[in-house]
């Protein structure tokens, strides 16, 4: 609590450097995509990364709420421009909204949808089936 997050990135990656750890997950969730000090922080994040890792982050996942519709355009396009978004994660989708939204960001950033979330329980995240998907968008 109260430290610098991207001062916490970087000792947790150096850390994980260090002991060989195959897998590090950093967690920037709360960002609010209209609050210009926030996004300026997950930018820092990034290039502080970098330092331990030239390559990361490996991945980014954006994960949006299912049930705001247009607004997660404006999400999508303002972290695409402060970071490389690699897949996306849909939630909120176990009640009426149906997250129709999500192909029309998924092709405008060209990323692809990994996860949606239908519940509230670990086992309510899913591996996306565009399938499924788009049936249960006429159902």
């Amino acid at each position: 609590m109260g430290a610098d997050p991207a001062s916490v990135a970087f000792d947790t990656l150096s850390s994980a450097k260090a002991n060989d750890a195959e897998v590090v997950i950093i967690d920037t969730a709360g960002r609010l995509h209209n609050k210009v000090g926030l996004m300026n922080e997950l930018k820092k994040i990034k290039d502080v990364m970098k330092k331990v890792f030239p390559e990361a982050p490996d991945e980014v996942l954006l994960v949006l709420d299912g049930s705001t519709g247009q607004n997660a355009f404006e999400q999508a396009k303002q972290f695409s421009a402060v970071t490389h978004i690699t897949s996306l994660a849909i939630t909120k989708l176990d009640g009426t909204a149906k997250g129709g939204v999500v192909i029309g960001i998924s092709d405008q950033l060209k990323v692809p949808v990994k996860y949606i979330g239908v519940g509230e329980g670990i086992e309510d995240l899913q591996l996306f089936n565009c399938r499924s998907f788009v049936d249960s968008l006429f159902n």
